[in-house]
């Protein structure tokens, strides 16, 4: 649902106008469901992503090193900063770095969104660090800003200290924080192109050339549907692994730390959790009333611009409620399909969508009203009644 697009509905005054309903989930399949011992990883989690219910978990709040999918992070501070395509030369000092890396050298001019391509796909810990130093001036600040986002998305069992995700022992995520952070940075148009894009071609370096860069992430190209997110290795974390699959309108996440067996524990879980999750219409019919100023009536209708929809996972009890944000009154003429307020769904206290209302149908002004006039109109009625004066 987060992925309809969002309209913002600016308006003087506001009313708020809610409609609940509970909605029960169907017996869960037994079959097919893989057993702790199925899944090789030390942690992993699977969830739909517009609600963050966990669909299947194994140690998924544990605090684990999650290696370069920590990447992730960087990378969403890094196109939450601004200016992702204008170019720089990189810091000499923070192309230097152990590890994976896109390949910069000093005196390289580069752009952000190729620092960001170079985070996701190669895994560069140099983009990593390069972008910490053009972002925030230093790794530490950087670093900080991390942490500050962390704490506004409410992953209270995330703590970071590289953006690169080199091990430290105060360097730790969870399963289930990971796997919100990979929904957050989903909704981001740039990052959800980078990371499910197999290769990506840019220019860097000193001249500048093109070059291709490739994605370690092989699930884009094993499972269907996949798309995205990051790796991850570090001796200390083992294989680190957050992906992303959608079909037939939903979309999950599954995030394994410390999986030997990544690729098969992540089909594994998939093939599971799309048999336990489909799209459902939202049960009650949604309209609002408000009142009509200079029309022939003295209401106009609104509606939903298409039919509200969650992702029902099957044995869980959802809660979905909605709540119409929209004007108190409305000015005449309008348009049918006139965007007027928008309803907003919730799963619990979560909200999962939004969704423009639109004008049912078209609403002249009424005759017996005099005709608008512009304000150029006006300025000229004025002008030349004091020449006539």
């Amino acid at each position: 649902m987060k992925r309809v697009k969002i309209f913002s509905v600016i308006m003087a005054a506001v009313t708020a106008v809610c409609c609940t309903v509970t909605v029960y989930g169907e017996e869960p399949k037994k079959t097919g469901k893989p057993s702790e011992n199925d899944i090789s990883a030390k942690a992993a989690v699977l969830i739909e992503t517009d609600s963050e219910r966990i669909i299947w978990g194994k140690c998924e709040n544990t605090r684990l090193p999650m290696a370069s999918t920590t990447k992730i992070m960087s990378t969403v501070i890094a196109l939450e900063s601004g200016d992702p395509d204008s170019e720089f030369t990189v810091d000499s000092g923070a192309v230097h770095t152990e590890g994976s890396s896109m390949g910069l050298r000093e005196g390289d001019k580069v752009s952000l969104m190729d620092l960001c391509i170079g985070m996701l796909l190669p895994s560069g810990n140099d983009a990593a660090n390069c972008t910490a130093v053009r972002v925030s001036g230093s790794i530490p600040e950087f670093v900080d800003r991390m942490n500050a986002k962390a704490a506004e998305l409410k992953l209270t069992d995330t703590h970071f200290v590289t953006p690169s995700g080199l091990h430290d022992p105060e360097h730790y995520s969870t399963a289930y924080d990971m796997a919100r952070l990979a929904a957050y940075a989903l909704d981001i148009p740039e990052f959800a192109d980078i990371c499910g894009s197999s290769t990506k071609k840019l220019s860097f370096g000193n001249p500048p050339y093109n070059r291709y860069l490739t994605n370690t992430n092989k699930l884009l190209d094993r499972y269907e549907g996949c798309i995205g997110v990051k790796t991850g290795f570090t001796d200390e974390a083992g294989r680190c692994l957050v992906s992303a699959a959608e079909r037939n309108g939903v979309r999950l996440i599954c995030v394994t730390l410390n999986a030997p067996d990544d690729w098969n524990d992540h089909e594994k879980l998939y093939d599971y959790g799309f048999s336990q999750t489909q799209i459902k219409e939202y049960p009650v019919s949604i309209e609002y009333s408000p009142a009509l100023a200079g029309g022939i009536t003295d209401k106009i209708r609104l509606v939903p611009e298409e039919t509200p929809v969650y992702t029902e996972v099957k044995g869980q009890e959802s809660h979905i409620t909605c709540r119409i944000a929209a004007p108190p009154m409305i000015y005449a003429p309008v348009q049918q399909g006139t965007r007027l307020g928008e309803v907003i769904l919730y799963d619990d206290d979560k909200e999962i969508g939004r969704i423009p209302m639109v004008a049912a149908e078209s609403a002249p002004r009424s005759s017996a009203l005099p005709p608008k006039t512009s304000i150029k109109d006006r300025i000229v009625t004025k002008i030349k009644e004091k020449l006539w004066k």
